[in-house]
């Protein structure tokens, strides 16, 4: 079994930065695409960045692309979400997921995803 611990989150003023942190444990522990996610409230759960465990390939979404970044610590087994100038509108619950199965390559889509964490809130005051 495969646990997510997410941490980092907070409230921050618009502008301000904050950096999340997923550390992942496990004896079986193994990644294809580990990403993140958020949910604001009332709204459905949308992507927010995914990487490539092996390549270090990154994706982001559009709308946080220039101002959030994701990363990952191979040997920690850990994925960051670097978020910069930050907004209201990020104001949510942040989620990290992995993916350990080779044919699920849909990084933007929650389905891919077999293991959560339990999420972490961020919230943006303006």
């Amino acid at each position: 079994q495969v646990q997510l611990v997410e941490s980092g989150g907070g409230l921050v003023q618009a502008g301000g930065s904050l950096r999340l942190s997923c550390a992942a444990s496990g004896r079986t522990f193994s990644s294809y695409t580990m990403g993140w996610f958020r949910q604001a409230p009332g709204k459905d759960r949308e992507f927010v960045a995914a990487i490539n465990w092996d390549s270090g390939r990154t994706y982001h979404a559009n709308s946080v692309k220039g101002r959030f970044t994701i990363s990952r610590d191979n040997a920690k087994n850990t994925v960051y979400l670097q978020m910069n100038s930050l907004k209201p509108e990020d104001t949510a619950v942040y989620y990290c997921a992995n993916n350990d199965r080779a044919y699920y390559t849909s990084y933007f889509l929650g389905a891919t995803y077999n293991y959560w964490g339990q999420g972490t809130q961020v919230t943006v005051s303006s």
